[in-house]
């Protein structure tokens, strides 16, 4: 049988007195789709979501969306306009015994279809999630699965073509100032009661608190008022006090972890310090492994500053080697230094071009042998066979320069850029191709 951990709603409401002791979050979610905010993409009148609802023609609905962007709101209401049997479980509670009963209990009620909502469907295994494909596919259930993490890497592709996927956004913090100001006010399921009032900047101090996420915001807001006497007035210092209490939302294992890697690497490539430290100070303050970034840093400076400024490899080998020696909170000044010397040094990604260019090479051409003149002759069979014997020793000529080829079929794989300290590499390299050019046609 469905175990406490499911949800049947059938068309029942939560009484007053269960009311009362929800969440302000719970109390002022949405209950019809026009009620919905701030996913205008996929609600504005000719978006295909309201119309597969408004027809009750959909299937399988995926909603992916960072935490408090509305996905379970989304669900419910979807469960409220069509005529469903409505079953609701979470995926980090529920087992696989569970999800049997409610597919078989789908089977066998008839007088509606069962519309199952999991949420976080993501943390639900590959055998629990083949284990719907069945009744999915036969019609039994609609599935509408909720997640914060990418479906392209939680969700097995047949449960993703089986689905429509729609991504929600971060709410706007216009959005949730006006949500907030109408729970304060709100005396049926807000915070009307409490007679409180607040100026509209602490709306939008919450709201920028939040980051996009209306729970966040709507929780802050009824912290706030419920520690302040009846009637009270809520004012900006009350929520600079509560700010600094605050916690940066950043999961380190998953989406939000690499999103942000991403950003700081990219800040820097574009040369925009002032982003990059911004990155850096969100990924530090959510507890981000400074080693990890340390090493993106390392790969970063061969990468995309490389020769144009060769010393952002030492300096970034010794950010991550402060970072083993010293650690955390000090270490944060080491990657604010390579972090701005990166992001302001020239940028060249030639070696990296050159790698991958020398990699296709060897793929679609014959891989050249080792010139005779370039093998090794110290040993007896070496020296018997001549390997060595015509070599030029650079060091014999006072350019360092000889004439002679590395490679059998010479090729030109690095391309120095005229930018930072590489301009005066690609200098040198024509100069010294002009006299290899001319020694060879002096021999």
């Amino acid at each position: 049988m469905i175990t406490e951990q499911a949800t049947l709603f059938e068309g029942t409401t939560p009484s007053k007195e269960n009311t009362a002791r929800m969440p302000l979050a719970a109390r002022m979610r949405a209950r019809t789709l026009n009620e919905v905010v701030g996913q205008d993409h996929l609600l504005s009148e000719d978006c295909l979501l309201p119309k597969l609802i408004k027809s009750d023609q959909f299937g399988s609905l995926l909603f992916y969306g960072p935490p408090g962007s509305g996905k379970t709101t989304l669900a419910e209401v979807i469960a409220q306009q069509t005529s469903c049997r409505f079953v609701k479980i979470n995926a980090v509670l529920s087992n696989v015994a569970e999800l049997r009963d409610i597919l078989r209990m789908a089977r066998h009620y008839d007088k509606q279809q069962t519309l199952l909502f999991i949420d976080e469907i993501h943390r639900f295994n590959k055998a629990q999630q083949d284990l719907l494909l069945p009744d999915i596919e036969a019609g039994n259930i609609r599935l509408i699965g909720a997640t914060t993490h990418n479906p392209g890497f939680y969700i097995i592709p047949p449960l993703l073509s089986r689905s429509h996927l729609f991504r929600l956004e971060p709410l706007h913090e216009e959005v949730v100032a006006q949500l907030l100001e109408l729970a304060l006010s709100d005396k049926e399921r807000g915070l009307g009661h409490t007679r409180c009032t607040a100026e509209p900047a602490v709306f939008t101090g919450l709201a920028m608190l939040s980051g996009g996420d209306l729970r966040r915001a709507l929780n802050s807001l009824e912290t706030l008022v419920l520690s302040q006497a009846i009637g009270s007035a809520i004012t900006e210092e009350t929520v600079e006090q509560f700010a600094k209490e605050r916690q940066i939302r950043y999961d380190r294992d998953g989406e939000e972890h690499y999103d942000t890697i991403s950003a700081y690497i990219k800040s820097i490539r574009g040369s925009d310090p002032d982003a990059a430290l911004y990155w850096l100070a969100k990924m530090l303050e959510g507890g981000e492994d400074p080693r990890f970034i340390a090493r993106r840093l390392v790969i970063l400076a061969s990468e995309d500053v490389g020769l144009a400024d060769s010393r952002g490899l030492g300096l970034a080998t010794a950010a991550f080697q402060a970072c083993e020696m010293i650690g955390m909170p000090e270490c944060a000044l080491n990657l604010s230094h390579v972090t701005i010397f990166l992001a302001t040094a020239p940028k060249s990604n030639s070696a990296c071009e050159s790698l991958f260019k020398a990699y296709e090479v060897l793929k679609s051409q014959p891989v050249q042998l080792v010139p005779k003149w370039l093998r090794d002759g110290k040993s007896t069979v070496g020296r018997r066979l001549g390997n060595g014997k015509d070599y030029q020793y650079s060091h014999n000529e006072d350019t360092g320069i000889t004439g002679q080829e590395y490679l059998e079929k010479p090729l030109t794989l690095y391309k120095p850029k005229a930018v930072g300290a590489e301009a005066a590499i690609a200098e040198r390299l024509e100069a010294w191709k002009a006299l290899k050019k001319k020694k060879q046609g002096a021999n």
